[in-house]
């Protein structure tokens, strides 16, 4: 079963925005940090944002300024709101819980990836 669920991929010109989100289907009954990445072809995968459950968040240097991480804990959801997109932007971001590459300061064993949701920028 896929765990985490992404949403709000697509395709926009260069200067637009989207907005992703991922949701937690799991009950585990806590929470714990949630973050982002992205692999475009040919290319290593690239952390992009993660946030804890304190609400403090890291960012990439690439990304900082124009991407912004933010959880709804109720909807056990994380979102991931893009502006200012360019075709460096282009890639499929990936929903994960509980990882530390990603800059979850640490993890607490609920580790999961979604599916991912491909954005492509032109």
């Amino acid at each position: 079963d896929v765990q985490l669920v992404e949403s709000g991929g697509g395709s926009v010109h260069t200067g637009g925005s989207l907005r992703l989100s991922c949701v937690d289907r799991r009950n585990i009954g806590r929470h714990y940090c949630m973050g982002w990445f992205r692999q475009a072809p040919g290319k290593d995968r690239e952390a992009v944002a993660a946030i804890e459950t304190d609400g403090s968040a890291s960012y990439a240097e690439s990304v900082k300024g124009r991407f912004t991480i933010s959880r709804d804990d109720a909807r056990n959801t994380v979102y991931l709101q893009m502006i200012n997109l360019s075709p460096e932007d282009t890639a499929l971001y990936t929903c994960v819980s509980d990882t530390v590459w990603v800059g979850c300061r640490r993890s607490v064993g609920v580790a999961a990836w979604g599916q991912g949701t491909q954005v492509t920028v032109s």
